[in-house]
C-alpha cells in the first residue's frame, strides 16, 4: 500500500542563503509516521529522473522578484505546497511510478542528494534580487521571465448531457489538463445532489482519465446558472456550512476526483432569481476556508466567477480578495454572454474594449485581469474562459454594435417593472453564466445558403454553425464564410461575425483566429492557461487544439 503524504506545512533555512523547505507529512500502514523536508528543487529533480506525465507547480522565482514583498512569499509558497501535494499523490496512485527507487528514496528521511550550485527556485522571493537570482542560477533564466507558467492549464467543462455523444471512453485525454463535471447542486438540506444519471457518467469520467495515464484532472464543478438557488442557505451559517462541506468532501473521496468547482451565480446577486444576502461573500469565504481545512492542500479548489470580484456587503465587488486566493487554485473567469441575441448583434465574449467605446468596459477578457488582479488575485490562479458557442439574433445589421449599451430586445432577464431610482426598469445579465445550450439534433442541410433562422434568440454551439454551412472548414484549419453568409470583424473586440441580411440573421461567435488571440493574450499576461464552455460544442477538437497551441502547450 502506497504511503499517504501530506504538505501543510513549510520552514526556512539560511544555509547556503534564505530558502523553503517543504515539510512532508508521511504515513505508511495507516500508522507509522515521518516528517520530511524537502526544497522545490528536490521535486523538480524527482520529476525529471522520473520522466513522469504529471503536473509539478511552475517556476516562478524571477517573475516574482520583479515585487519582491512578504505577500509575494506566502502567495508562491501557499500554490507550491498544494501543487506539490498534487504531484507527489499522482506518483502515489501510479502503479507505474508509486514503487520506483527514486520515489522510496526522495520520501525517506535521509537527506537527498543536490547539486552544488544553490538553485534560485529555492529561495525566498523576498530576499533575492533578480541580479542575484541569475546569479544563482546555473542557466540562463531570461526567458522563463516572460513564460511564467511553465505548464499553462488547458481545461474543459464536461457536462453531463455530454455523454452521449462524447463518451468519457472517446475523449483524448492528453488535450485537458482539467475536466470540469458539470453539474451537482446545492440544495434545501445543505447537501449535494446528481442528476439522474450524472455518477454513473462521473465515474466512467474518472475511470476513462485514470486509465488514459495523461494525468488529466477531474474536479466536480456544483452550482451552475439553473443550480445556485441553495448556494445562500448553504453557506449561511456554520452548521449548514459543515454539512456542505461534509457532502463535499464525501463526493470527492466517493468518486476519486481531484478536486471541488464552486460555480456560484452569484454570491449576493440573483443570478437566475435565486435568493440571495449581504454576507454570501464573507460566508463563500467561510466555506472555502472550511472546504480546504477538509480536503487538505492536495486537491484543487476553484470557483467559477465573472468579470469582477464576488459583491460585497455593500453591493460593490470586492477590493482585496487575498484571503480568498490564499485557499484557492484557480477562479474561472467567465468572460461569455456579455451580449446575447438581438437587433442589434454585438460581442458574446470581448477581448478587450479596443476602441475605447464601450458601454461595457468592464466586461472584457482584459478588464477582468486587471479587475481580480487589482482585488489581489494573483494572475498565476487565473484561468480565462472562451466559449465554443455563440449568438444568433434576427437581425439586417451588417456590423456589430457590440460598444454600444445593450438594447432592449435581448435583454437575458428582467424583473418585474421594477424601476431603479432614475426610473429605468431594473434588468440583469447572465454575465458569463454557465446555462444548458439548446442543442439540436438537426441534420446539415448542406445546400448552396445555410439557413440559421430556427436559432433566433438562441445559443448555438460553434460545431452547429459549422454543421449548417454557415462556416465552412479551410485546408488550412481555419473557417471561412459559406451558405450564403457574410464573415465580419469588429475590431472593437475582436470578434467574428456572420450576416445574411435577406435572411434577417446575424451570428456573433468565436473562431480559430479570435481564440488564438485570446489565449496569447492569456499566456503573454501570466494567467494560469484558459478553460473552455464547453467541451461538447467544438468541432471535434479542432478550437481546442488552436487554444493549446497558442497557450504553448
Amino acid at each position: 500500500m502506497a504511503p499517504l503524504v501530506t504538505i501543510t506545512k513549510h520552514t526556512t533555512a539560511s544555509n547556503p542563503r534564505p530558502h523553503i523547505l517543504y515539510t512532508l507529512q508521511v504515513t505508511e500502514d495507516g500508522a507509522k509516521q515521518r516528517v520530511v523536508d524537502r526544497r522545490f528543487s528536490d521535486f523538480v529533480t524527482l520529476h525529471d529522473t522520473l520522466r513522469d506525465p504529471f503536473s509539478i507547480p511552475p517556476k516562478r522565482v524571477l517573475a516574482a522578484i520583479f515585487k519582491p514583498s512578504t505577500w509575494v512569499d506566502d502567495a508562491l509558497i501557499a500554490e507550491r505546497k498544494a501543487g506539490l501535494a498534487r504531484y507527489i499523490a499522482d506518483i502515489l496512485r501510479s502503479p507505474q511510478y508509486s514503487h520506483d527507487p527514486a520515489v522510496s528514496q526522495f520520501l525517506a528521511t535521509e537527506t537527498v542528494q543536490r547539486p552544488s550550485k544553490f538553485d534560485a527556485e529555492d529561495a525566498l522571493p523576498s530576499t533575492l534580487s533578480r541580479k542575484a537570482a541569475l546569479a544563482l542560477s546555473a542557466k540562463d533564466f531570461t526567458s522563463e521571465i516572460s513564460t511564467t507558467a511553465a505548464a499553462p492549464i488547458a481545461a474543459a467543462y464536461y457536462p453531463d448531457w455530454s455523454a452521449s455523444t462524447f463518451t468519457p471512453e472517446g475523449l483524448d485525454y492528453s488535450k485537458f489538463d482539467i475536466l470540469f463535471f458539470a453539474f451537482a447542486t446545492p440544495n434545501s438540506s445543505s447537501t449535494l445532489s446528481f442528476g439522474t444519471g450524472s455518477t454513473a457518467i462521473l465515474q466512467r469520467l474518472v475511470k476513462s482519465a485514470r486509465n488514459s495515464g495523461k494525468g488529466t484532472k477531474i474536479v466536480l464543478s456544483v452550482g451552475g446558472w439553473g443550480g445556485s438557488y441553495w448556494f445562500s442557505q448553504a453557506c449561511s451559517n456554520s452548521g449548514n456550512r459543515t454539512k456542505f462541506v461534509n457532502s463535499l468532501v464525501n463526493a470527492v473521496n466517493t468518486y476519486g476526483l481531484d478536486g471541488i468547482d464552486i460555480d456560484w451565480e452569484y454570491p449576493n446577486s440573483p443570478g437566475a432569481g435565486n435568493p440571495f444576502n449581504s454576507a454570501d461573500s464573507a460566508n463563500l469565504l467561510s466555506l472555502i476556508k472550511s472546504l480546504r481545512a477538509a480536503l487538505g492542500c492536495s486537491k484543487i479548489i476553484s470557483a467559477a466567477v465573472p468579470h469582477l470580484p464576488w459583491l460585497g456587503s455593500n453591493g460593490q465587488p470586492l477590493t482585496d480578495v487575498s484571503a480568498y486566493a490564499a485557499q484557492m487554485d484557480f477562479v474561472n473567469i467567465m468572460n461569455y454572454d456579455v451580449w446575447g441575441a438581438s437587433a442589434n448583434p454585438g460581442p458574446n465574449a470581448p477581448l478587450g474594449n479596443l476602441c475605447g467605446t464601450s458601454k461595457q468596459p468592464q466586461a472584457s477578457a482584459q478588464a477582468a485581469l486587471k479587475q481580480w488582479t487589482t482585488a489581489k488575485f494573483p494572475a498565476s490562479k487565473l484561468l480565462l474562459g472562451l466559449p465554443l458557442y455563440g449568438y444568433v439574433s434576427q437581425s439586417t445589421k451588417t456590423a456589430l454594435t457590440g460598444s454600444l449599451m445593450p438594447s432592449e430586445e435581448m435583454l437575458l432577464l428582467q424583473k418585474e417593472n421594477v424601476p431603479t431610482e432614475d426610473g429605468e426598469t431594473d434588468v440583469q445579465f447572465l454575465n458569463g453564466a454557465h446555462s444548458r445550450p439548446k442543442h439540436a439534433s438537426r441534420e446539415a442541410e448542406f445546400a448552396a445558403v445555410a439557413n440559421l433562422s430556427s436559432w433566433w434568440g438562441q445559443q448555438i454551439p460553434f460545431s452547429e454553425i459549422v454543421r449548417s454551412g454557415a462556416l465552412v472548414k479551410r485546408a488550412d484549419g481555419n473557417y471561412g464564410q459559406g451558405g450564403g453568409f457574410t464573415m465580419g470583424w469588429d475590431n472593437c473586440s475582436d470578434t467574428p461575425f456572420l450576416f445574411n441580411v435577406s435572411q434577417q440573421t446575424v451570428v456573433t461567435y468565436d473562431d480559430t483566429w479570435s481564440l488564438a488571440d485570446k489565449a496569447k493574450f492569456a499566456k503573454s499576461s501570466g494567467m494560469a492557461g484558459c478553460f473552455t464552455w464547453s467541451l461538447d460544442q467544438d468541432d471535434g477538437l479542432t478550437l481546442q487544439n488552436v487554444i493549446r497551441k497558442n497557450l504553448g502547450k
